[in-house]
């Protein structure tokens, strides 16, 4: 495996090779973003414009938290329950605010990803990073992500903030690709595949 390593933050680790795009590691559970919602909802943080950007903003102390790497994939369920078990306590006896649970939460979680895809990139040795997704948006993701390809000497490249959080562009954008080259699927034979995964997905549009 060569060349161009990504992060999707639904949360997988992607290479690409011999027209196929490999996933190097992903999460065993919840994906990150999923996680940041479902914790803006338990501290009933407002939705607009959206709840991973309202957590972002809240930024404060850290507690520490569960911390789950396994090779290339990460758990995210763990340090979910944990916050939804200890939340309510740490709130009501003044431990710890809405902000340091935001803070908290970005910090354990990105560094797992960090951690995971420093290891896709030593894998590939990769010189270039795709992040995309909705919380490729997070500009705290991109500095941690930023940091650890300077030390490796590769570049960080962030999707524009337009196309990670409309996954209607993202899915038009490869339909247009597929088209063409000619890979077409003719509507009679079109289906929904609830696990569709991107690595069984044929990249004819690349080289």
């Amino acid at each position: 495996l060569k060349g161009e390593c990504g992060v999707s933050c639904w949360t997988a680790v992607i290479a690409y090779s011999r027209r196929r795009y490999r996933i190097l590691g992903e999460t065993l559970d919840v994906a990150v973003g999923n996680c940041i919602d479902r914790l803006a909802r338990l501290l009933q943080i407002p939705n607009a414009p959206s709840p991973g950007y309202n957590v972002e903003q809240l930024g404060c102390r850290l507690i520490p938290l569960p911390y789950v790497v396994k090779g290339l994939d990460v758990s995210f369920s763990g340090l979910l329950s944990h916050l939804q078990a200890v939340t309510p306590k740490l709130l009501e006896s003044g431990e710890a605010t809405q902000e340091d649970l935001c803070f908290s939460l970005q910090e354990t979680a990105f560094a797992m990803l960090a951690e995971v895809t420093e290891r896709a990139l030593a894998l590939t040795r990769a010189r270039h990073l795709l992040l995309v997704g909705g919380v490729a948006c997070n500009h705290r993701l991109q500095e941690m992500l930023r940091t650890m390809c300077r030390a490796r000497g590769a570049e960080l490249c962030p999707t524009d903030d337009r196309y990670c959080i409309d996954n209607g562009a993202m899915i038009a954008q490869a339909g247009w690709e597929m088209l063409r080259v000619g890979q077409v699927t003719e509507l009679s034979q079109s289906g929904i595949t609830q696990r569709y995964r991107t690595d069984e997905v044929e990249v004819a549009w690349r080289d």
